[in-house]
């Protein structure tokens, strides 16, 4: 008969991994149950209760007599220490199906998971690459670099990784990074193992490294200006690009995988939560292999293609001109290498096959962007990173233009320290208000002139020298650009703009998201009298001035105003006129925060003073930056050369 029954193996005792019970030293028992004796033409025993028509099957009395040894056991406990069924992590039964993957935005959401609410580890589903898709000279960097900011900015943690750089080291590109443990595979082999993906590269090259040679102390170098001493096959220029040469696409192939794998380390292994893979992967061949190795990685990550397509002469001439001071062409001949980029374009042309039938008979996202954000195709977008990524894309244009941000002018509380509040502007507020129109109408008339003067000496291919910004304008739009004057709702906002608003050239308009940080039960108080009444709070924010959100009602923190901002920073991306800014300083913070690129930790601390104003140009390769500072004496401002965003010496501020 005992082989009729389920017997209970060794491990009957509790086991030592158990949680400790309230920390009595009991534990709760486990028990492991050995059902291979059980055999399905064996017969339990008979019942004792002859009224009983129907037997159950075997496993039924194995269970009870199971559950039933438990409950006997457990019930010598104490009542008190008794663990819930579902909370023994011995006990339970295990989670098969993945967690929620809903919407995060760190300041406000929180969860168990992500009390910051930040994407949590765990929810790999949530997790994104972005792998992008197009041929050179499409703006594919552009758009990953304003992509990361961006995403960056909204505090989730983003990369890019390039293609490019790691395959200009593995085929021995002069000039470029080179990260530790790699070099170029010209370099003859040595001794030491090769990280990815030199080592691979060089393998296919030259076969098994030689164990007795020695390394080169310098690559050598692709000459646009005179003779390639260089293999045909490996060098950097059009006929590396080559569909047809083998040895080249392999390199291609296996550096984008290695640049993958790196990618992928990043999203499963460390804090990543969006990982961008900047590469032309122009075949549906390079695009499924790409897949596929995500998907022998971890099958949970969410996928997304972005295909770069540009029709427009003006943009791709534009695109070419930023392209020819790479670092492929850096220092080169302009003629000899806008000759070689063109081939290069070719070469890839003859093997592409955009985004399309493919991809959607496989439900594959994407992302179409035609000519920079003029058109945007999107086909079966899941989550809110995807829905967030598409709608920021369409708010792209290369348009020419300056954004300034400046503070108010001083206010009745600034000047008696307070926070918050709604007071009006001091007399030197009002005289900051009327100089700061003065300037602006003069930088506005002068920066016309500047952008035509530049058109009209542009030239194709660049001369050597010529840093003409690549915007693909003509003169008449220049003349037509608005001018918008954006404020808060509160008075000493509104009053900075009041000569602007008298001024038919000045679109006005106010904004309450533009308000300055809530203070919440600190409202009208000084940050003196916050450390002496509450210091405990008062504490609790000079530590981590980013997360910290101030009690009482209406209280905020800069996560917060960087939720709130969001639409705004995309309103700001979409349109093609100028900006003025009249913020205040946790808005400035968050918002230059944003354009310059800084750290995380660098928003809050800041150092944005009353009379500081910055000018901001954004460019198809950045930003270019200008600082100027009040001058009440000169009733203008002055230009503060080479100036850098740098941490307030206030640390209360």
């Amino acid at each position: 008969m005992g082989g009729s029954r389920a017997s209970l193996s060794p491990s009957q005792t509790p086991l030592s991994s158990s949680p400790d019970l309230n920390g009595n030293g009991l534990k709760a028992p486990s028990y492991d149950l050995d059902y291979s004796s059980l055999k399905n033409d064996v017969q339990p025993p008979p019942s004792s209760h002859p009224q009983d028509g129907l037997l159950p099957p075997p496993a039924v009395p194995v269970m009870q007599h199971a559950l039933r040894s438990m409950n006997d056991i457990s019930a010598t406990y104490p009542l008190r220490d008794r663990v819930p069924f579902a909370a023994s992590d011995t006990l339970a039964t295990p989670r098969v199906r993945g967690h929620a993957t809903t919407l995060n935005v760190p300041g406000m959401t929180r969860s168990r998971a992500s009390p910051d609410g930040r994407i949590p580890d765990r929810d790999v589903a949530a997790k994104m690459v972005i792998i992008m898709v197009g041929l050179p000279a499409r703006g594919k960097s552009y758009i990953t670099k304003k992509l990361q900011r961006y995403l960056s900015w909204m505090q989730h943690n983003s990369r890019i990784f390039n293609v490019g750089n790691r395959r200009r080291v593995a085929a021995g590109a002069p000039g470029t990074y080179h990260h530790n443990g790699v070099k170029s595979v010209y370099s003859p082999p040595s001794n030491a193992t090769l990280d990815p993906p030199s080592a691979a590269a060089e393998i296919l090259l030259n076969g098994n490294p030689a164990p007795s040679a020695q390394p080169s102390s310098e690559p050598v170098e692709f000459d646009l200006n005179g003779e390639d001493p260089h293999d045909p096959n490996v060098d950097q220029s059009a006929n590396f690009f080559d569909p047809n040469n083998e040895t080249a696409s392999k390199i291609r192939e296996q550096v984008a995988l290695d640049t993958l794998d790196e990618l992928l380390d990043y999203l499963l292994h460390g804090k990543g939560s969006v990982g961008i893979l900047d590469a032309t992967n122009s075949t549906i061949h390079r695009r499924q292999l790409l897949v596929d190795r995500i998907k022998a990685r971890d099958d949970r990550l969410g996928i997304l293609f972005i295909e770069s397509i540009c029709h427009d002469k003006d943009l791709l001439e534009a695109n070419m001109r930023l392209k020819l001071s790479g670092p492929d062409y850096k220092d080169k001949d302009p003629i000899k290498s806008l000759e070689d980029f063109k081939k290069r374009v070719e070469a890839y042309a003859s093997a592409y096959e955009p985004i399309g039938q493919y991809e959607e008979d496989h439900d594959m996202q994407y992302i179409q962007m035609i000519d920079v954000g003029r058109k945007v195709i999107q086909h079966r977008l899941r989550g809110f990173l995807s829905g967030g990524i598409s709608s920021y894309l369409t708010t792209f244009n290369l348009a020419a233009r300056q954004i300034w941000l400046t503070r108010h002018g001083q206010s009745v509380d600034n000047s008696l320290g307070r926070l918050g509040g709604d007071s009006e502007l001091t007399p030197q507020g009002q005289q900051y208000a009327l100089d700061l129109h003065d300037f602006i109408t003069m930088k506005r008339k002068a920066w016309l002139i500047d952008q035509t003067d530049k058109i009209a000496q542009s030239s194709f291919p660049p001369l050597p020298g010529d840093h003409t910004p690549p915007y693909p304008e003509v003169n008449q739009e220049l003349d037509d650009k608005n001018f918008c004057v954006w404020t808060s709702m509160l008075k000493r906002s509104v009053q900075t703009a009041d000569y602007f608003e008298a001024d038919e050239e000045y679109d006005v308009k106010n904004w309450e998201m533009l308000n300055e940080l809530n203070a919440g039960l600190f409202e009208g108080m000084t940050y003196e009298q916050i450390a002496r009444d509450y210091p405990g709070e008062y504490e609790k924010r000079s530590k981590d001035k980013l997360h910290y959100v101030y009690p009482g009602v209406g209280g905020e923190g800069y996560l917060q105003i960087i939720a709130r901002l969001r639409d705004m920073v995309r309103e700001i991306e979409r349109i093609t006129d100028h900006i003025l800014i009249v913020g205040h300083r946790s808005v400035c913070r968050v918002l230059m925060a944003y354009f310059m690129e800084l750290q995380r930790e660098d928003i809050a601390d800041l150092d944005v003073p009353l009379g500081m104003l910055y000018a901001i140009e954004p460019k198809p390769y950045g930003i270019d930056f200008h600082a100027y500072r009040y001058n009440p004496e000169r009733r203008s401002f002055d230009e503060l050369p080479n100036y850098k965003p740098r941490k307030t010496l206030d640390r209360s501020a």
